[in-house]
């Protein structure tokens, strides 16, 4: 069922890669209520995913470019009002990565090369994303930009490894940034923090399958999916949520305020 949430709204979806990816879903829901926008992605993502699927079906424009990129960002935001039309109502930042996860690395034995490499694409690739909007002037007023993180930037769980890092800095990207976005342009800035998801990045982490069934065992209302990830982040980019910014907000079925729940002590006391 659609509600028009956003007909009339133009915006740029990063990280879509394959129909598992919560980008995707996003792009999908967007469409069905009514958004326009451009799909992004690095060129190697690209080769790896099935982009032009999604741009088929959501009758979408491709533009390639890297994150980490403030050539390719900037061309990126003026190639996206041209095809557009004219200023954009909505970002989703949905791209992470951790080369240290990659090659088996631990936390504790970290290649700094891999570090910095994983923290430019996961992390400060927001802030270029929001400069490159910035400096354009290219938000509409009272536009909406989302990125997605995870609970591991104020809690420790040890196979996350760098990525943890990377996620507490984008969080405070939004914060900061969110404050002269507000402040100068009334551009909201927020991110969602998903429960664990099953998207083809997430399950490159170690051990994801039996931390995915211990969270549904934690959360009230079970795990979130990507779908309803996906619902949540539309309520974000449309005019429901007008003075929400700055906000880091937990989308993971009430595991972030759970102590324990009674499966969990149910399995221990076996």
């Amino acid at each position: 069922m659609s509600f028009n949430l956003l007909k009339g709204k133009k915006g740029i979806i990063f990280g879509a890669l394959d129909a598992n990816s919560i980008a995707w879903k996003t792009a999908e829901t967007i469409h069905a209520e009514g958004g326009t926008f451009v799909l992004t992605n690095a060129p190697i993502a690209m080769r790896m995913g099935q982009i032009d699927e999604l741009a088929k079906k959501t009758g979408s424009k491709i533009i390639p470019a890297d994150a980490t990129s403030e050539e390719d960002l900037d061309n990126l935001v003026t190639q996206s009002m041209e095809i557009l039309g004219g200023k954009i109502d909505f970002v989703l930042h949905a791209i992470g990565m951790s080369v240290n996860v990659r090659k088996g690395r631990a936390y504790t034995d970290e290649k700094y090369d891999f570090t910095t490499k994983g923290w430019d694409v996961s992390a400060l690739s927001f802030h270029k994303v929001m400069q490159s909007l910035y400096k354009a002037d290219a938000m509409q007023e009272w536009g909406s930009i989302v990125a997605l993180t995870y609970m591991a930037a104020q809690r420790t769980f040890p196979d996350y490894n760098d990525m943890a890092d990377n996620k507490a800095y984008l969080e405070s990207v939004a914060r900061s940034f969110g404050y002269f976005f507000g402040k100068e342009k009334k551009v909201r800035v927020n991110t969602i923090s998903q429960s664990p998801t099953p998207t083809t990045a997430g399950q490159g982490v170690k051990g994801f399958d039996s931390f995915i069934s211990y969270a549904d065992k934690m959360s009230p209302l079970g795990n979130a999916t990507a779908q309803d990830c996906a619902d949540y982040t539309v309520t974000l980019f449309s005019d429901l949520t007008k003075k929400v910014t700055m906000q880091n907000l937990f989308h993971d079925g009430g595991f972030s305020n759970t102590g324990v729940s009674q499966e969990v002590i149910d399995r221990f006391s076996e």
